[in-house]
């Protein structure tokens, strides 16, 4: 289904950015003593809640844009527009979500195991987030579009 690959940079995009921005604001914590190894599950918690957030604020927003678009140009997406506007909006809560676990947790990984998160941190998880964040999407558009589309 061709029409998908128009939102892979969306997706890619929203769940490197979300897991690189988590790094950064979990190693800055991390420097200033705000937080310690200790405290993993205190903060895996917070960043459910704040991926899980931010990844529907997300969702919505590209569900909107697939059935908004869909109005203004109807051959577009064709008549499944609903069922791939929920691919969109179901991955990106995901990917958001996967990309703020990833992000929060890999710098007190990498501390515990010695290394410096700081170094290390947001080009692993940048990556580590696209490659999946792809597996994520295209596993959604699977479930979704099975039998309709596929």
């Amino acid at each position: 289904m061709l029409i998908l690959v128009n939102f892979i940079p969306l997706i890619m995009s929203s769940g490197g950015n979300s897991g690189s921005q988590a790094s950064t604001l979990i190693i800055q914590a991390m420097a200033v003593g705000e937080i310690k190894l200790a405290d993993w599950w205190r903060v895996l918690r917070r960043e459910i809640l704040s991926g899980l957030m931010l990844g529907t604020a997300l969702g919505l927003i590209g569900f909107l844009r697939v059935v908004l678009w869909s109005q203004i140009f109807p051959d577009v997406y064709g008549v499944h527009y609903i069922e791939i506007g929920f691919v969109v909006g179901i991955s990106l809560i995901g990917v958001v979500l996967w990309g703020t676990l990833s992000g929060s947790m890999l710098p007190i990984f990498l501390k515990r195991l010695g290394a410096d998160p700081a170094v290390s941190s947001a080009p692993f998880v940048a990556t580590l987030v696209d490659v999946t964040g792809l597996v994520i999407y295209f596993s959604v558009a699977y479930l979704f579009l099975s039998g309709i589309m596929l």
